[in-house]
């Protein structure tokens, strides 16, 4: 790591300090994870700091009534802008607008995404796996099942870290379709077990999530109880 990425990744994450000092501002936030749906990166138990404003503002932040119009390239967000891919962000659940889910965006608006035996196919290229070895799920609390780890790489060599429980499950093959405006594609690091765009919003899914839905992106783990070697762990 270089001095000046040193320097930017601390500076970017002082909004996120500051917020959790004061619990929950306009700047930062601080939530809990509560499911294993993306382990490696977030565990059971992590406490993380969210930077409210990285995308624009929209309703569902604030706790008034809808006075934003939308549009397919805010979202109906004040200032608002698109995630980057490999993003991780929380968003308001389409499901259910009163619960607060985190994944990780894979795909912006107008990407042509498809599913071939697990692997994502973003814009007609395979998004390149690299096996880091054997590995465990937290399915639920004190719950460990074997998985295998591997390295993803998105665009721009964002890389981040996945876990694969078996090979060519339900959600391992889906037919190509194009991100409709206003939407994003985004995945839970687990693949084999997190309820994300690759599941309908009626069957308990997120679907491809509006832009309007979300709060905001994950910087930091800023605490966990049951791993101390991840506190102030910067994504």
């Amino acid at each position: 790591m270089t001095l000046r990425k040193f320097t930017r990744d601390i500076l970017s994450f002082l909004p996120v300090i500051l917020g959790f000092l004061t619990i929950h501002s306009a700047l930062a936030a601080a939530y809990i994870v509560p499911s294993a749906s993306m382990e490696p990166t977030l565990m059971i138990g992590d406490q993380i700091g969210v930077v409210v404003p990285s995308y624009g503002l929209s309703t569902a932040n604030l706790p008034f009534g809808d006075a934003l119009g939308a549009s397919p390239e805010t979202g109906g967000r004040l200032f608002g802008h698109l995630p980057r891919r490999g993003d991780v962000v929380v968003f308001r659940a389409p499901a259910n607008l009163h619960q607060t889910w985190i994944k990780r965006v894979i795909g912006l608006p107008g990407d042509r995404i498809a599913l071939v035996h697990g692997h994502v196919i973003l814009n007609g290229t395979e998004l390149p796996w690299k096996d880091r070895g054997p590995a465990r799920e937290e399915s639920r609390r004190g719950v460990w099942l074997p998985a295998e780890r591997y390295e993803e790489t998105l665009p721009g060599n964002v890389r981040h870290d996945i876990l694969k429980l078996s090979q060519d499950g339900e959600l391992d093959n889906i037919a190509p379709f194009t991100v409709p405006a206003g939407h994003l594609f985004v995945m839970g690091d687990n693949r084999d077990n997190s309820a994300d765009s690759r599941v309908s919003v009626a069957d308990g899914g997120v679907g491809l999530l509006p832009v309007w839905n979300l709060q905001g992106q994950a910087r930091a783990v800023l605490w966990s109880w049951r791993h101390l070697g991840r506190t102030t762990l910067i994504l």
